[in-house]
């Protein structure tokens, strides 16, 4: 019989190439959505169950059918400035209620959990690139919850194997074309910027060029989403085989500009991204890029789609989702 893997927020656009991947590698990827922000289209390789990762009840019915044997735990709030405005919010459906999770998991003798967390964790950074030994610093409540969440995964006594996932900048789309990312407000900047180039979004607004940086714009790590979600099956498999890491990194780890990424969109494209300069917004660093190595030799993973690659896939997929 396949084995049953529950994800949490598996109908989003991370959730949803995990769930591909997980099917592809012969396991049923069991979604568990509230569906506040996930979409039925992007539910394709197994069942959905609708519910809230805080309701202990509806989890344990799940959990009575299914009997997943691992948690892949996505569900939860993104938005850097969104946590500033409402912290309170992101406290409790962020944090509170994955405790929940985690407690009821342990009730059902779930083995592995992997948690998707985020370099906001590390904060300003010390160091050209981030390592996984980085200090702690946060600058946003959404940092300051996932952080929070990695320290129950640690908090002893604690019966459940987890390793924590710290993406970088999750980009890209299906390399098939049949998911890909689609949040309402839409704030990350590959799709941003390609929204503006076809017409379906406003010019998109780069904020601040005066950083000490090549070119004067932020530079990011971006990492395509089909890598992502590879990771996520290897750190499965890497826990039952007595993986010991608490938490690695996910980037490609190179640094691209803001700057670079428009000019490679209209490039790829055809026609320039219609954009302005503004100003800088607080709690930007000028350079995060994440430091591989550890990821490499913990889980053998390398990411094997670059730049361009994330561009035309995305640039595929906003032509024709669902909107």
């Amino acid at each position: 019989m396949a084995r049953s893997i529950l994800v949490t927020g598996g109908a989003g656009f991370i959730g949803s190439q995990i769930c591909k991947r997980l099917a592809a590698a012969g396991a049923i990827p069991v979604t568990y959505d509230t569906m506040e922000k996930g979409h039925d289209w992007a539910v394709k390789w197994g069942p959905l169950e609708r519910g809230d990762i805080g309701d202990a009840a509806r989890l344990a019915e799940v959990f009575a059918r299914h009997q997943p044997e691992a948690i892949i735990h996505l569900a939860g709030y993104i938005e850097v400035g969104e946590s500033m405005r409402d912290p309170d919010r992101y406290w409790h459906n962020n944090t509170a209620k994955t405790k929940i999770l985690i407690e009821c998991a342990e009730a059902h003798d779930v083995e592995r959990f992997v948690f998707s967390s985020t370099c906001a964790v590390y904060g300003a950074p010390r160091t050209q690139q981030l390592a996984e030994t980085h200090p702690f610093g946060p600058a946003s409540v959404y940092g300051e919850t996932k952080l929070a969440v990695e320290e129950l995964l640690r908090a002893p006594p604690r019966r459940l194997r987890s390793i924590a996932l710290r993406y970088f900048n999750a980009a890209g789309a299906d390399p098939d074309g049949e998911i890909g990312e689609a949040h309402d407000p839409e704030s990350h900047l590959m799709p941003l910027a390609i929204d503006a180039l076809l017409g379906l979004g406003k010019p998109l607004t780069v904020y601040g060029a005066d950083y000490d940086t090549p070119d004067g714009t932020c530079v990011r790590d971006f990492v395509h989403v089909d890598d992502l979600a590879d990771a996520h099956v290897r750190a499965l498999d890497y826990l039952a085989n007595g993986g010991t890491a608490a938490a690695l990194n996910l980037g490609s780890g190179h640094g691209y500009s803001v700057r670079e990424l428009i000019e490679t969109t209209g490039r790829i494209a055809g026609t320039k991204v219609p954009h302005s300069i503004g100003a800088r917004r607080a709690g930007d660093a000028a350079k995060l890029v994440c430091d591989t190595t550890l990821v490499q030799r913990e889980l053998g993973w390398v990411p094997t789609h670059g730049l361009e690659a994330q561009i035309e896939h995305a640039l595929r997929w906003r032509r024709q989702m669902p909107r």
